[in-house]
């Protein structure tokens, strides 16, 4: 896909957001269901259920998916969609990028074995390498745009309020 095709593919959306704003917002929902004989819980999603369980520094066999590396990967999944259509509406051709995320966490909170250690990640680094004929200006461009327009960066950057319920099922 080129610069033209981007905008000709986005152009109707943009328009349609800026004449009705509220039919920009959508309301994204995820839908698990936890497993009565075992500690996982079964995700569902339009390409199959993902089943997620402990990691194994929290007692896991490793063998269901983790929450916390999916939480990475979703990041590195949104920063390369993101990346990609950028450079594409910037006109810098990408030769290859690859993204890594890392996170560093101290199991010792989730675990309760000390009530100080914080829960969740401490530390996200993400880091972008990327191979095309572009200026070192022109990357940091990509770079500033990629970060800004990246909706899972931008979630762990300035966290959503946040709820939780509890409700007896019926």
């Amino acid at each position: 896909m080129n610069a033209a095709e981007l905008r000709e593919l986005q152009a109707p959306l943009k328009a349609k957001y800026k004449e009705d704003p509220s039919a920009a917002k959508y309301t994204i929902r995820a839908v698990g269901r936890v497993d009565a004989a075992s500690l996982d819980c079964r995700v569902a999603t339009p390409r199959g259920d993902i089943v997620a369980g402990l990691h194994p520094a929290t007692g896991g066999d490793g063998s269901a998916a983790c929450s916390a590396d999916m939480l990475l990967e979703s990041l590195v999944a949104c920063a390369g969609v993101t990346l990609r259509a950028v450079a594409t509406a910037l006109e810098i051709s990408l030769r290859n990028a690859t993204i890594a995320a890392e996170g560093d966490l101290d199991f010792r909170g989730t675990l309760g074995v000390d009530r100080q250690t914080p829960i969740g990640f401490s530390a996200i680094r993400l880091r972008y390498e990327i191979d095309a004929d572009a200026t070192d200006e022109q990357l940091a461009t990509l770079l500033k745009l990629s970060e800004r327009y990246c909706v899972i960066f931008q979630t762990l950057k300035t966290p959503p309020a946040m709820t939780a319920v509890c409700v007896r099922a019926s």
